[in-house]
C-alpha cells in the first residue's frame, strides 16, 4: 500500500510521484515509486477514442536507470492509455543511501513492487470496471515483466518489451559455460564486487553531455552504471533460462529492438544508431519463446533504448505502438 500521498516529481509539475514502502530486507526499510502524469479534463477528451482507451500501462526502466522518459508517457496517453512508470527498489526515486544500487538475488522479488504499483492505479479508479494492463519493461525491466507476466496472466492484456534482455549477449551456450562461475560465487558472496565491464558507450550515445540529447540525474543513471555482483548476476541468468525453457505467455507481446548492435571496445560514431548493450540478433531469436503471439519489430537506427533514439526512429516507435495497440482485445 503507498501512503496516499502524492507529491511533484523530480520531472516538474507535469508528474508526481507516490512512495510505495515494502517492508525491510537486509539492507533495511525498502521502498518503490509510482509516478504519473498529470492528466487535465481535456486530455481525457481529447484521447477518449485512441487504440489504448481504458488501458494502464505501467512501465518498468533497466539495470542502472530510472524514469525520465516523458515523451514517451505523453505519446502512450495520446493514444488514450493511462500511463504509470515505477522505480523499483534500490533504484533512481527509491534508491536509498544505505542500499547497494539495483541489487536483488531473484527477480521474483519485484512482484511485491509491481503488486504495490498496481494496488495503487486500481486505487486511482474508484473500484470501477476492471481497466486492462499493458506493462512496458526495458532491458532488464523486460526480462522481469515478462517473467512476473508469465506467473500473473489473469492480470496482463498485453505486452512491451523495449530492447528487453531476454539472454546473454553471449548467447545460451555462453550463459550456460559463465553460469556455474556466477552461482558458487552467488553462494560464497553475493554482494562481492565484480569486474566493471560498462565503457560508458551507452550513457555516451544517450547523454546530452555526450552524442545524445537526453538530460537525466547521473546518480540515478551513472555513466559506467551501477557495481555488478554475482547474487544480482545470477538472478538475471535464471530469469533468462526460464525464457529459454518458454514462457507461454498468451497474450499479444511486442518486442522492439535495434537492427543492430555494437559490442566492442573501442567507441565508434556509428554506435550513436546502434544498441551498444545487447546482441539484438540473440535477443530477437530468444524472444520467439515468450508465446504464441510475438511481434519482434526491429528499428534501424535505434539505440538500446529506442524511444531515446534519434526523432526519425521515435516517430517510428510511437507509429509501431499506435498499430500495435489495435491488435489489443477489448
Amino acid at each position: 500500500m503507498g501512503t496516499g500521498r502524492w507529491h511533484e516529481d523530480v520531472l516538474g509539475a507535469s508528474f508526481e510521484r507516490l512512495e510505495l514502502p515494502l517492508g525491510e530486507d537486509g539492507e533495511g526499510p525498502v521502498v518503490a515509486t509510482l509516478v504519473r502524469r498529470r492528466r487535465s479534463p481535456n486530455d481525457l477528451l481529447l484521447h477518449a477514442r485512441g487504440p489504448l482507451h481504458g488501458v494502464d500501462v505501467l512501465y518498468v526502466h533497466g539495470w542502472s536507470d530510472y524514469f525520465f522518459q516523458v515523451e514517451l508517457a505523453e505519446h502512450l496517453e495520446r493514444l488514450g492509455a493511462r500511463f504509470h512508470a515505477l522505480d523499483l527498489r534500490k533504484y533512481g526515486r527509491s534508491l536509498r543511501p544505505h542500499q547497494t544500487p539495483g541489487f536483488v538475488d531473484d527477480l521474483a522479488v519485484y512482484d511485491e513492487d509491481i503488486g504495490a504499483a498496481l494496488d495503487a492505479i486500481a486505487a486511482e479508479h474508484h473500484g470501477g470496471p476492471r481497466r486492462r494492463l499493458v506493462p512496458m519493461g526495458h532491458s532488464t525491466g523486460g526480462l522481469t515483466l515478462a517473467l512476473w507476466a508469465a506467473r500473473h496472466p489473469d492480470l496482463v492484456d498485453g505486452l512491451v518489451l523495449n530492447s528487453p534482455w531476454l539472454e546473454f549477449q553471449a548467447s545460451a551456450l555462453g550463459r550456460a559455460l559463465v553460469t556455474p562461475v556466477i552461482k558458487l560465487g552467488a553462494k560464497r558472496n553475493p554482494l562481492a564486487p565484480m569486474p566493471a565491464v560498462d565503457p560508458g558507450f551507452a550513457t555516451r550515445t544517450v547523454s546530452a553531455t555526450g552524442e545524445g540529447s537526453w538530460t537525466y540525474d547521473q546518480r540515478w543513471r551513472p555513466e559506467r552504471g551501477f557495481a555488478l555482483h554475482p547474487g544480482w548476476l545470477a538472478a538475471v541468468f535464471a530469469g533468462q533460462e526460464r525464457v529459454a525453457q518458454g514462457l507461454g505467455i498468451a497474450v499479444p507481446t511486442l518486442v522492439l529492438l535495434s537492427d543492430k548492435s555494437m559490442l566492442q571496445p573501442r567507441w565508434d560514431d556509428a554506435m550513436t544508431r546502434a544498441d551498444v548493450a545487447l546482441n539484438v540478433d540473440v535477443v530477437a531469436h530468444r524472444a520467439l519463446s515468450l508465446g504464441a503471439e510475438v511481434t519482434v519489430r526491429r528499428l534501424h537506427g535505434a539505440l538500446h533504448d529506442v524511444v531515446l533514439s534519434a526523432p526519425e526512429v521515435r516517430d517510428q516507435v510511437w507509429d509501431v505502438l499506435g498499430r500495435w495497440a489495435t491488435t489489443l482485445p477489448r
